[in-house]
C-alpha cells in the first residue's frame, strides 16, 4: 500500500458490553476485574473494551483473533448493525453514533458495504440479480442495475455465470457473487467479515489472491476480520490483534511477526516463516562501496582495503548499477595494467526489488558471498542483503514491551458518562 495518511475511518474509546446490567459492569472495571471475571460474576460480556484505531485511505485494515475475541462485534460497531454502548466512532469525518436511522441508511447504501462469511443470497433470484439487490434498494434503474452489475461480475471473474441459479455454482463462485454485490454500490469502504472461511483452503487461497489483485484495480478502504493469521499477514496493510475485547497489538505484518507484544502474540507468529513476510527493503543496508565506473581498479581496492569490503559495486554517470567487481578481481585487473572499472565488473549479480519477499534471495545468499542488490525500477541501488543481516532477520524475536502501549483504562470515565 502507498502510504496515505488520510483517515477514513475512526474508532475511539469504543465499548460494548453484552447483557442487561452495564453499571455492574462498569463498577467491577473500575476495581480492576478481568473479563472472566466480570462473566463469572455478572454473567455479563465485555465484548469490545477501549477500543481506538485508525484506518487510512485503499488501506486493508485487518482485525484478527480467535473465537469470542470480539472482532466480529467490533466490525459490526462500525457500522452500526450492533449499537456500541460508548465511544466514538467517524467515518469521513462524521461521528456516526450520532446518526439517526434516516442518515443511517443513507450511509449504508452509499458508503459502506458489507461481505459476511454466509453469504446471504437470495436463492430464488439468479446471479445477476442477486448482485443488483442492493441497487435495486437504492432505487437505482433496471438499466443502471443490470450495466453496473454486469462489470462487477466481470471484475470477480464470474462472467457468463448471471443467468445461473445459486445451487449452479460452487461455494467459492457463490463467494464471489457476495465480493460482487458489494463492489455494484461503488461505496468506498467495505466491511469484511470472515467472507473466506467457509471456503475449502484451496479455493481459499485461491480468492485471497484474486481479492490482491482486485485491489489493485478497484480502489477500496478495507476492514477485513479474520481467525486465521496467514490470512491477516497476506492480506493486510496492518493488523489489530484482538483478546477479550481489547487490541493487544497494532502493527504492520513485519512489525507483527519481528516484534510481538506479549507472549500471547508470540505464541500466535512462533511458526510464521519469515522469509515470506519480511520484503528485501525491511532489511536492506547501505553498501559499503559504490563506485562510478569510470575510475580505475586501483580506486576500488583501495575503498575496499579501507572498509574491509569484499565487494564493490559500480555505477555509471546515472546512477545505474552497471556491476560488482570483488577485490579479486580488481587485484588481477591491475596485475594485468590500467583499465575501467566498467570494463572488469561482473554484470550478471544477484538482484531483486525492495517489495520482493526475503525467500526469493535465499538461494542467491546460499550460492555466492555478493550481496544481493536490492534495485529500483530504473536499476539504481537502494541497498544490499547481506547474508549476516538475513541470518539475524530470520532469528525469532523476543516480545517487546515497547511495541504497543496499552490505552489507559476509562472505566471511571465511562461510569460517569453511563451515569
Amino acid at each position: 500500500m502507498s502510504r496515505n495518511d488520510k483517515v477514513v475511518i475512526s474508532c475511539q474509546n469504543v465499548w460494548k458490553i453484552f447483557g442487561d446490567r452495564p453499571k455492574v459492569v462498569w463498577d467491577l472495571l473500575k476495581e480492576g476485574a478481568t473479563r472472566q471475571e466480570i462473566i463469572e460474576q455478572t454473567g455479563q460480556v465485555t465484548a469490545v473494551k477501549d477500543v481506538s484505531f485508525d484506518v487510512r485511505e485503499n488501506e486493508i485494515f485487518v482485525i484478527m483473533g480467535l473465537s469470542g475475541s470480539g472482532k466480529s462485534t467490533l466490525l459490526r460497531c462500525i457500522n452500526r448493525l450492533i449499537e456500541p454502548d460508548t465511544g466514538k466512532i467517524f467515518i469521513q469525518g462524521e461521528d456516526i453514533t450520532r446518526m439517526n436511522r434516516a442518515a443511517l441508511r443513507k450511509l449504508r447504501r452509499h458508503q459502506l458495504s458489507m461481505v459476511f462469511q454466509h453469504f446471504g443470497l437470495l436463492p430464488h433470484r439468479s446471479v445477476l440479480d442477486n448482485v443488483a439487490f442492493g441497487l435495486e434498494i437504492r432505487g437505482d434503474s433496471k438499466k443502471q442495475r443490470q450495466a453496473k452489475s454486469m462489470e462487477a461480475l466481470e471484475l470477480v471473474g464470474l462472467h457468463g455465470w448471471e443467468n445461473s441459479r445459486l445451487h449452479e455454482l460452487s461455494g467459492g463462485m457463490q463467494q464471489r457473487v457476495g465480493l460482487a454485490r458489494a463492489l455494484v454500490v461503488d461505496s468506498e469502504i467495505l466491511l469484511m467479515d470472515e467472507p473466506f472461511s467457509a471456503l475449502d483452503p484451496l479455493i481459499r487461497r485461491q480468492l485471497q489472491d484474486e481479492f490482491i489483485k482486485l485491489r489493485s484495480a478497484v480502489k477500496k478502504t478495507v476492514v477485513f476480520v479474520t481467525h486465521d493469521l496467514f490470512e491477516a499477514l497476506k492480506l493486510g496493510d496492518r493488523i489489530a490483534i484482538m483478546k477479550d475485547g481489547e487490541i493487544i497489538q497494532l502493527g504492520s505484518p513485519q512489525e507483527i511477526v519481528s516484534q510481538p507484544f506479549d507472549d500471547y502474540v508470540s505464541e500466535f507468529v512462533r511458526d510464521v516463516p519469515k522469509a515470506k513476510i519480511f520484503s528485501a527493503e525491511t532489511i536492506m543496508e547501505e553498501p559499503e562501496v559504490v563506485i562510478w565506473g569510470g575510475f580505475d581498479s586501483e580506486l576500488a581496492i583501495k575503498e575496499m582495503t579501507a572498509k574491509k569490503a569484499l565487494v564493490a559495486f559500480i555505477t555509471d554517470s546515472r546512477g545505474e548499477l552497471k556491476g560488482v567487481v570483488t577485490i579479486k578481481q580488481a587485484l588481477e585487473a591491475v596485475k594485468r595494467g590500467p583499465g575501467k572499472l566498467e570494463e572488469i565488473a561482473q554484470e550478471e549479480f544477484p538482484s531483486t526489488s525492495p517489495d520482493s519477499p526475503l525467500e526469493d534471495s535465499l538461494h542467491f545468499i546460499a550460492e555466492g558471498d555478493i550481496p544481493v542488490a536490492v534495485l529500483d525500477g530504473r536499476r539504481h541501488l537502494l541497498g544490499v542483503i547481506t547474508r549476516k543481516a538475513l541470518i539475524s532477520a530470520m532469528k525469532p524475536e523476543k516480545p517487546n514491551s515497547n511495541v504497543k502501549v496499552p490505552p489507559e483504562d476509562n472505566a471511571s470515565l465511562i461510569h460517569n458518562e453511563k451515569s
